[in-house]
């Protein structure tokens, strides 16, 4: 019923049944966006950003699945279509928060300077407590965690997942 009040000419609402894919999908997907803000932030290209996002889309799709969410929810809107949004887009205040830890900013200045939060600031710790709990491999938030958290440069981050064994995919 809700869809269907909502939907209209300009706006198309979808449902699903997979609380836990699109609550994991919102949430880990700002994560991913700082990373996003980065690789833009130290001009890695659009190859380093696709990969990225492709990459960090295989991040959330893990953990959604271990905490009982559906692949599907993820491949859709509430997954890769939000990640694809918060990564590229110019409002997205997380990739603003990745751009200027590449800029050099410090985390509390840029937390200093916004009237708003970054969502990704705060759930990249509960992300990696996540990824721990079930045995989740996620470099991608590992690394963010650790450049929030722990004083790791942006560059170095970056190196650090480069230089990561080589996988099949």
């Amino acid at each position: 019923m809700i869809r269907e009040r909502f939907s209209g000419r300009t706006l198309r609402v979808y449902s699903g049944s997979d609380p836990v894919g699109v609550e994991i999908g919102g949430a880990v997907k700002n994560v991913v966006a700082i990373g996003a803000g980065v690789c833009s932030g130290l001009e890695l290209g659009h190859n380093a950003l696709a990969a990225l996002i492709t990459r960090g889309l295989v991040e959330i799709t893990r953990l959604a699945v271990a905490m009982g969410g559906k692949p599907a929810t993820l491949s859709g809107l509430a997954g890769l279509g939000d990640l694809i949004l918060t990564c590229t887009g110019e409002l997205s205040r997380n990739r603003q928060v990745g751009l200027e830890l590449a800029a050099g900013k410090g985390l509390r200045e840029i937390v200093a300077s916004r009237p708003m939060i970054a969502e990704g600031v705060k759930t990249t710790a509960a992300a990696v407590q996540l990824a721990e709990r079930f045995s989740v491999e996620m470099p991608i938030a590992q690394q963010m965690h650790a450049m929030l958290n722990l004083g790791r440069s942006p560059a170095e981050a970056v190196r650090e997942l480069m230089e990561r064994s080589l996988k099949m995919e």
